[in-house]
C-alpha cells in the first residue's frame, strides 16, 4: 500500500509538471523529481539568511531547473559536522562560513578552490579585504558574501543642535567684533549698536552651513573625541560622550590594527608576524590613557549594553558593528529611538597614528568532497554575487560586493570602513592570538605596563609559530607628550 501511494503521488507530480518540496534537516539527501539529478544542498548557520536563501533557491530553480536545498544547522562545531556528514556521503555541496576557518577547511579537504570562470572574484567587484579574506595560499577558496566590521555611530540630533549653537556663538562673536569696529568708525556707541543689530537680524543658518559645521564637529581622532568631551555641554540625559565594549577585541582592535601584522594581508603567512613595535606601543599607551577620561568597567559593559544606551540617547558616540544599523532602524520603526543618527569612519588615534578596524567576511564555499562542484559553484556565484542587491533588505547583512546603492547612506560608510579593514587571519597556529590579545588589552586598560604586555604577547605567539622559545629584543617604551591628550 505504501509503495502504491508513493507511485500515485509521483505520477500526479509528473503529470501536473510540478515538483514536491520537503523541509529537510542536515544529512538528508534530496532528489529533483523532474530531472533525476540530485539536488544541491547548502548549509548555513544564521537564521537571518533563511528567507533570502529560500527565495534565491526558488528563483534559481525557475531559471535553471536545478534544485537547491538550503539547510539551517547549528553553528556549534560546524566544520566538524560538515566533515562527519561528508565522510558519510551526505555532506553539503556548498556552505557558508567565516573566513577565519578557511585554512582548517582546506587542510581537511572540505573546501575546493573556485574556478571563477566568469571573472567575478576580483578588484572590479570586491574590495581588497574581501579578496584577501577568501584567499588561502594564493588560491581563491570561495565567493565573498557578506561582512562585519566596526564603525563609529553618533547621535545626529545632538551634533546638529551643537552645530546650531556653534554657528550662533560664532555669529555673536562676529557681532561683537563688528560692534567694536563700528564704535571706532562711528564715534558713537549708540549708533554703532543700531547698525550691528540691523546686520544681526539678517543672519540665517542654512542647511548647508549646519551640515558643514556638523562635519567639522565630528571627531576624526581619539584625541578629538577627548577634546569634544571636555568642551561639550551635554544634555541632561547623556551619561557618556563615548562608549564601546572594552572587553571585546573586535571593538578594540582598530586602535592597533594598522601596526600589528598577523599572517600578512591574507592572514595565511606564518612568516609575516609583526606584533611588538614602537607604533603599536604608542597606540596602546593612548588607549590606556582613555581610562582616565572614560571610566568604563570591562566587567560591566557589553556590546548589547553599549547599543542599548546609544538607542536610549545616553551616549553621543559609540563603536558598533555593522549589524547596529538594522537594529537602530528597527528601534526607530518601533518608536524606541527618538533621535536621528549618523555613521562615520572609526577615529584615528591621533594625526600621526592611524586606525584600522578588524573585519570578518562570510563566504560561500564549495565542499571538496562534493560530487557536483561545477553546479555548486554556479549557485555560489548566483547567491553571493548576482542577487547581492537583495541581501540587505532581506537579511540586514551588508554584501561584500562593490557598487550596490543603498537607501541608507550609513551603509556606504560601513563599506568604506570595510575597504580599510584587516581581515581576521585564518592560520590555525594563531587561533589563540585573539584571546591573548583581548587579555592584553584588558590588562593595559587597567594599568599594566604597555611595553612588557605587548612584548610578552609577541613572544607567546612567536613561540607557537616557531615551535621553540622566542625572545624579543626589548624596545624603549614610548613617551607620550601631555599635549597629545590635552589638545
Amino acid at each position: 500500500m505504501k509503495k502504491k501511494i508513493i507511485s500515485i503521488c509521483l505520477l500526479l507530480c509528473l503529470t501536473a509538471g510540478v515538483c514536491l518540496g520537503a523541509k529537510v534537516t542536515a544529512g538528508e539527501q534530496e532528489v529533483s523529481l523532474f530531472s533525476g539529478d540530485k539536488a544541491l544542498t547548502l548549509w548555513y548557520t544564521d537564521e537571518a539568511l533563511t528567507n533570502y536563501l529560500e527565495s534565491a533557491a526558488f528563483d534559481y530553480q525557475e531559471q535553471t531547473g536545478k534544485r537547491i536545498v538550503p539547510v539551517l544547522v547549528s553553528g556549534l562545531e560546524y566544520l566538524e559536522k560538515i566533515h562527519e556528514a561528508s565522510m558519510e556521503g551526505n555532506g553539503p555541496d556548498l556552505y557558508i562560513m567565516s573566513n577565519d576557518t578557511l585554512e582548517k577547511a582546506y587542510l581537511a579537504g572540505l573546501s575546493s578552490p573556485i574556478r571563477d570562470e566568469d571573472g567575478i572574484v576580483n578588484e572590479e567587484h570586491y574590495p581588497l579585504p574581501a579578496l584577501w579574506a577568501v584567499s588561502y595560499q594564493d588560491k581563491q577558496m570561495g565567493y565573498p558574501f557578506y561582512y562585519e566590521t566596526s564603525i563609529l555611530l553618533y547621535n545626529q540630533t545632538y551634533i546638529e543642535n551643537l552645530a546650531k549653537d556653534t554657528l550662533l556663538a560664532e555669529a555673536n562673536e562676529a557681532e561683537g567684533e563688528a560692534a567694536m569696529a563700528a564704535i571706532e568708525a562711528a564715534g558713537s556707541e549708540e549708533a554703532a549698536e543700531q547698525d550691528v543689530v540691523a546686520e544681526a537680524e539678517e543672519i540665517q543658518m542654512t542647511e548647508e552651513e549646519i551640515a558643514q559645521t556638523m562635519d567639522r564637529l565630528i571627531p576624526t581622532t581619539i584625541e578629538g573625541i577627548l577634546s569634544f568631551a571636555e568642551d561639550y555641554d551635554a544634555p541632561e540625559q547623556v551619561e557618556a560622550v563615548f562608549q564601546w565594549d572594552v572587553s571585546d577585541i573586535f571593538y578594540n582592535y582598530f586602535v592597533v590594527g594598522n601596526y600589528i601584522t598577523v599572517g600578512g594581508n591574507a592572514g595565511d603567512n606564518p612568516e609575516n608576524i609583526h606584533i611588538y613595535n614602537e607604533d603599536a606601543m604608542k597606540c596602546l599607551a593612548v588607549y590606556q590613557k582613555l581610562n582616565q577620561f572614560f571610566s568604563i568597567e570591562p566587567d560591566e559593559v557589553t556590546y548589547e549594553s553599549v547599543l542599548k544606551e546609544f538607542i536610549e540617547g545616553k551616549t553621543v558616540f559609540a563603536v558598533a558593528t555593522t549589524d547596529a544599523i538594522e537594529k537602530i532602524e528597527e528601534a526607530k520603526a518601533a518608536g524606541e529611538f527618538a533621535y536621528e543618527y549618523g555613521a562615520a569612519m572609526l577615529p584615528d588615534v591621533n594625526e600621526e597614528l592611524k586606525s584600522k578596524s578588524l573585519s570578518v567576511t562570510n563566504a560561500v564555499v564549495i565542499n571538496g568532497y562534493g560530487e557536483q562542484k561545477e553546479s555548486a559553484e554556479a549557485f555560489a556565484e548566483y547567491v553571493a554575487f548576482e542577487r547581492a542587491e537583495n541581501l540587505y533588505d532581506r537579511t540586514g547583512k551588508i554584501s561584500a560586493r562593490k557598487g550596490i546603492v543603498y537607501e541608507n547612506d550609513r551603509i556606504s560608510i560601513a563599506m568604506k570602513e570595510y575597504e580599510n579593514s584587516v581581515p581576521i587571519p585564518k592560520m590555525m597556529e594563531t587561533s589563540s592570538f585573539w584571546v591573548q590579545l583581548e587579555i592584553a588589552f584588558s590588562n593595559i586598560w587597567t594599568g599594566a605596563d604597555v611595553n612588557e604586555t605587548l612584548r610578552t604577547l609577541s613572544e607567546q605567539i612567536m613561540t607557537q609559530i616557531t615551535g621553540r622559545e622566542y625572545q624579543e629584543e626589548v624596545l624603549p617604551s614610548p613617551v607620550l607628550e601631555e599635549e597629545e591628550l590635552e589638545e
